[in-house]
């Protein structure tokens, strides 16, 4: 594998950087800015607190906003042996408890945006360490950033321990944690370099993207250290934010999702905005349309380079290459290292040729071990060395991957998975709810939001509003449905389950069941 160098871990990645580029920007957000030399030491002496509190071999859950604070914390509960459990900070907490719990978690590092909700939590499960960031006026992990440079441990984490927890959704219902080890994750970033070569000491990439995604730690935050380059965090998307700081920070790569580049580009101030610094843009979650590519290339005079990935996998599966061809519509070619190959949708045995559909699976050493306490799901997603994706495609005649759906029933909305399992059981829970389905309905912005279908019991008569209330207290906001559809009955198949099918169809044609 050609590129920059193969680190045992993402920790070594972070000491090299600092090592050959001491004074290099490293992190900026807002009118706060820490060299390398800076955000290592950072790292460093809170690794050490973290150890000296017997921190060590644990797993410390992430439960924070964009901002340096995450960053850091990122690094040095790494550097201290620890994997860290990246949390979605808005979570409810019918949401967080379980995920908090199955991961066992003994430290809890959390901020101000779900406060509240965390310090609950804590509580019931008896976490026994608790560190509370308050980056407006009290503790930030900041603090070690004007200390004499600290010593680099001599015991670092080997490649072989584990490095992270990543939830994703359960086909259940229930969220899921990959175990990702250190070699998983600094492997992915050298597959990513070989497809996306980033300039070394020269890039700045603009990340809006949540930091508890994989997404953003891997193509920002992982990527600007492997090259030495420079993060700008913002800490929310707000559009003209955003184009004003391609120009402020002098951006050269941008990290988005379609709905980022949708809203971006239909922003009033959009044309006006300063890309000339601008290189490359990398989309994942979701195609783009060919239009908003062609669209943003005229108008930023470079291209967005879609790329796939999934959380099982470290994240990144395959990409369009930065010095090659791009093809609209595909995710690119597999990075280095990594096989993808389409099988048959019934037992995914057979291996189908060039231009047939059929379900995605991946063979690469960035794949995760398996998920935490998910003995079952574990053999049905990794078999004999295959991860079966439950995505649905076709490999052209050049190899490029074409998602064209899925398998599983996820939703995606604006890049986050939505599991419609998750919505119905807290639907059944709700008095006078006799079944409940959730499906996808096309969005041109979001990509797809979910639409609930209800019978009710009979006699019984449902508030939608007061349905929608009861979700928004136990759901992400992005996990409410934005429609609740009261029906008489649902389609069912031959057999007796819900017709998932129709109802998706019925959900885009605004038809109603009978």
């Amino acid at each position: 594998m050609s590129g920059a160098k193969l680190y045992p871990t993402v920790v070594h990645m972070l000491i090299d950087a600092a090592t050959m580029a001491p004074d290099r920007e490293a992190l900026v957000a807002g009118d706060e800015r820490l060299s390398y030399r800076q955000f290592l030491n950072c790292a460093i002496g809170f690794s050490i607190e973290l150890e000296q509190s017997g921190i060590k071999n644990e797993r410390v859950a992430l439960v924070m906003g964009n901002s340096i604070d995450i960053c850091i914390a990122m690094f040095a509960a790494q550097m201290a042996h620890n994997q860290i459990v990246p949390m979605n900070p808005m979570y409810t907490e019918h949401e967080l408890l379980p995920m908090i719990e199955d991961a066992d978690v003994k430290c809890l590092i959390y901020d101000s945006s779900n406060k509240i909700t965390v310090e609950k939590i804590a509580s019931e499960l008896n976490i026994p360490h608790l560190i509370f960031i308050d980056t407006t006026h009290g503790r930030r992990l900041t603090e070690w950033v004007a200390t004499e440079s600290l010593a680099i441990p001599t015991n670092l984490p080997s490649n072989e321990e584990l490095a992270t927890l990543q939830f994703t959704g359960g086909t259940t219902g229930r969220a899921k944690g990959a175990n990702l080890t250190h070699t998983a994750l600094a492997t992915n970033m050298h597959q990513c370099n070989s497809l996306q070569k980033a300039r070394m000491d020269i890039e700045r990439v603009l990340c809006v993207m949540p930091l508890f995604h994989c997404y953003a730690w891997s193509v920002c935050l992982y990527n600007m250290v492997n090259c030495r380059g420079t993060m700008v965090i913002l800490a929310k998307y707000h559009p003209q934010e955003v184009l004003d700081a391609f120009g402020n920070e002098k951006i050269t790569i941008f990290a988005g999702s379609p709905t980022l580049f949708t809203g971006l580009m239909n922003y009033e101030t959009f044309n006006q905005a300063d890309f000339s610094c601008l290189t490359k843009s990398n989309s994942g979650s979701a195609p783009l349309a060919e239009e908003l590519l062609v669209k943003w290339e005229q108008t930023t005079g470079t291209p967005i380079l879609e790329g796939y990935g999934q959380t099982e996998a470290s994240p990144v599966i395959s990409f369009n290459p930065s010095d090659g061809v791009r093809k609209a519509g595909s995710v690119g070619i597999a990075v280095p290292d990594t096989e993808i190959q389409i099988v048959d949708l019934a037992d995914g045995k057979e291996i189908l040729a060039n231009g047939e559909k059929g379900e995605i699976r991946v063979r690469g050493p960035q794949v995760m071990l398996g998920y935490r306490n998910r003995p079952e799901e574990t053999a049905e997603s990794l078999r004999d060395g295959w991860l079966y994706t439950g995505d649905i495609g076709y490999l052209d005649e050049d190899n490029y991957l074409f998602v064209t759906g899925r398998k599983k029933e996820m939703i995606l909305v604006s890049g986050f998975n939505v599991f419609p399992r998750e919505i119905e059981e807290l639907l059944f829970l709700y008095p006078g709810i006799k079944e409940a389905a959730v499906v996808g309905k096309e969005d041109e912005y979001r990509g797809e939001l979910p639409i609930a279908f209800i019978v009710a019991v009979e006699g019984e008569v449902l508030d939608v509003d007061q349905l929608r209330t009861y979700c928004e207290t136990k759901l992400a906001d992005y996990k409410v449905p934005v429609e609740f559809r009261i029906v008489n009955s649902l389609p069912k198949t031959a057999v007796g389950k819900v017709n998932k099918i129709t109802l998706t169809s019925m959900a885009n044609n605004n038809a109603e069941t009978e």
